[in-house]
């Protein structure tokens, strides 16, 4: 569901590779297990999941680029193995014990104390190896600085804390690195890891490709708008931006450029497409599930909430592919070349059912993780009725080994995120720089929000999303909560900027996979990316002004909501694109561009100024063109 740091990963020999895939199916096999007989101990379960975890770590990625073909470096990796096993395996031993034990007030022993250290440096390591320098460099600063506290003046320093004392709260207590974030990742992220790759490989991505593709294919930009429903759908169920641009984009990029896009514009659209993904319910991305938990609402009514938000930014990025083509008359594809929707539909719609399932698991009250694991099961029955399909035992041993492989960077993600959440508990970090904020902020709401989203771009560039979430939460949404935000909207706001930051440059992770496909230049895709996403900037500013967005009020306030919102991406879109009905000029643009900003906050004035200045607009474009149309039949008749 991560992206993650793939450049390092080694070239493995045959039984390097047989001893990984047992360790991989050997995981996923304990998360089945667990699911169906009932989770172990908490800090058991994350243990042992987190130990599995660690040791695909070590023996998939070299410690460098350079460094894959070294035999030296896999001495070096084998010890660090056998300490995953000593310090992670002395937890897995001895949870019922640590669980009990009094934290802070009995002491650690010198074995304990050296698992603890030992366990804290490897989770860095493999933190380092899987999302590289920068990630590793922040968890080093924020471990730093338990000892550097007391020395620092000002509102930022602390009383200090003992090595033993910060060693059992990071390691030894549910407050650091087996806390809430690795409790998710080690039950509902896996299992829906587990359902993505059965699906995957049950055909499901080939059918829902050619059903958008049916859907949209024959419209003006057909493949871009196949771009935007694909990767909608896959996104949700991938939870990872660049891999869904690397595997829906390798076939519709080439089809926009077929019809006359741009290449920078075809990288863009997909990869502001599957960016959007991981808003999209009704699994969205790993961060979800950490939201409900940190949150204490339940998981389906996260994803409810999400409906209008996420319409809302693909809704614009419709707009604007639909802008663009009608603006360079450009064509869809022919009968010939889109597939026949009816065929397609009778073909895989058992597709359809595992995320008709998940639905309404979630609706009747199920959890998240058996939701997820009777879906799992719905995907295989499928299989066995759809012979065109089938999955053999070797389609089911790939779908356990790649569930595994993929949660590595979820997992060590929530993990070492659970390093940053131990500091800022302990020292009391949030609190100072939840005051930091709102002091900087002069109490205004608008620059507290503004604040927030740049401290969430600059994460999202450089970290995982759930990463970039968790310490979003300890630090920085406290202070929109006491600024009177809703905790729900608060959250939902740090979410939406630390996945948009895949679009935003000089960092868009996921644009540049995009311009990597389409042969464009990666800092030109990722401009335009982040213009095709704008919506995605201004939607979570919505939600804050009016919570009616997130289905927080009456039927009557959301619906108007909705409506005066989806207008506002209208008037952005056509904005964005210098077209409407017919050419924009630059005083037109720039009127519906503030139409689209004052939207941002719902109320009966600025939706009446909004509204009027696209009629507006409109009605400027539609006399200008009747003018000309009288002028030209003038001109025939003389």
């Amino acid at each position: 569901m991560e992206e993650g740091g793939g450049g390092k990963k080694r070239e493995l020999g045959l039984w390097t590779r047989r001893i990984v895939s047992l360790i991989a199916v050997g995981l996923s096999m304990f998360q089945i297990y667990t699911a169906f007989f009932g989770v172990l101990e908490s800090t058991r379960q994350r243990s042992i999941h987190l130990s599995l975890i660690l040791i695909l770590v070590f023996l998939l990625q070299a410690p460098s680029s350079k460094l894959k073909k070294s035999r030296l470096v896999w001495v070096i990796d084998l010890c660090f193995i056998l300490l995953v096993l000593a310090s992670y395996g002395y937890v897995i031993m001895n949870s019922q014990e640590i669980a009990s034990r009094m934290s802070y007030v009995t002491d650690l022993t010198a074995a304990e104390m050296l698992f603890g250290v030992l366990g804290i440096a490897i989770l860095i390591e493999a933190a380092r190896r899987t999302m590289g320098n920068v990630f590793a460099g922040l968890l080093a600063v924020f471990v730093a600085y338990v000892f550097v506290g007391p020395y620092i003046k000002g509102s930022f320093g602390h009383q200090g804390y003992s090595l033993m004392w910060t060693v059992d709260h990071i390691f030894y207590t549910r407050e650091g690195i087996f806390g809430t974030p690795l409790g998710v990742s080690a039950t509902y992220i896996y299992i829906f890891l587990l359902f993505g790759a059965f699906l995957e490989r049950s055909g499901a991505g080939e059918f829902f490709m050619n059903l958008a593709l049916a859907l949209t294919g024959r419209y003006r930009g057909g493949p871009a708008k196949t771009a935007v429903v694909a990767s909608g759908i896959m996104g949700t169920i991938s939870g990872s931006a660049v891999a869904n641009v690397v595997t829906t984009g390798s076939f519709t990029i080439p089809l926009m450029k077929k019809i006359g896009y741009q290449p920078r514009f075809a990288g863009a659209v997909e990869a502001v497409a599957s960016t959007g993904g991981q808003i999209m319910p009704p699994i969205m991305g790993a961060a979800a599930f950490i939201m409900a938990e940190f949150t204490g609402i339940p998981y389906i009514k996260i994803a409810a909430a999400a409906i209008f938000p996420a319409f809302l930014y693909y809704f614009s990025l419709g707009w604007q592919i639909h802008f663009r083509a009608v603006r360079q008359n450009m064509r869809g594809l022919t009968a010939e070349e889109t597939p026949h929707f009816g065929r397609i539909l009778r073909s895989g719609f058992l597709y359809l059912i595992p995320i008709v399932v998940i639905i309404a698991l979630l609706a009747v009250g199920y959890t998240p993780l058996k939701a997820g694991m009777y879906a799992l099961v719905t995907v295989w029955a499928c299989t066995l009725v759809n012979l065109a399909h089938p999955m053999g035992l070797r389609q089911v041993w790939e779908a356990l080994e790649a569930a595994a492989k993929t949660a590595i960077d979820v997992a060590v993600a929530c993990a070492a995120a659970g390093i940053v959440v131990g500091v800022v508990s302990l020292t009391g970090l949030g609190i100072k720089f939840s005051t930091m904020i709102i002091q900087a902020a002069g109490g205004h709401l608008i620059l507290a929000l503004t604040f927030t989203m740049l401290a969430a771009l600059v994460l999202g560039m450089g970290l995982p999303t759930s990463a970039a979430y968790i310490i979003q939460a300890a630090i920085v949404i406290p202070s929109l909560v006491k600024l009177g935000v809703p905790v729900l909207a608060a959250h939902m706001f740090a979410f939406y900027f630390a996945i948009v930051s895949a679009i935003t440059p000089p960092v868009a992770l996921a644009a540049y996979a995009g311009a990597g496909i389409s042969g464009a230049d990666p800092f030109k895709t990722g401009f335009t990316a982040w213009r095709l996403g704008l919506a995605g900037f201004i939607v979570p500013f919505m939600f804050v002004y009016g919570p009616s967005l997130l289905l927080q009020g009456s039927p009557g306030e959301i619906a108007l909501t909705v409506v005066s919102a989806s207008i506002g991406v209208i008037s952005l879109a056509s904005a964005l694109e210098g077209y409407l009905i017919r050419q924009l000029s630059l005083w037109e643009r720039a009127l519906l561009l503030f139409g689209a900003v004052v939207l941002i906050k719902p109320g009966l004035i600025t939706d009446v100024v909004g509204i009027g200045l696209l009629i507006l607009v409109l009605l400027r474009q539609w006399h200008v063109g009747r003018q000309g149309r009288i002028v030209e039949v003038h001109g025939n008749s003389r």
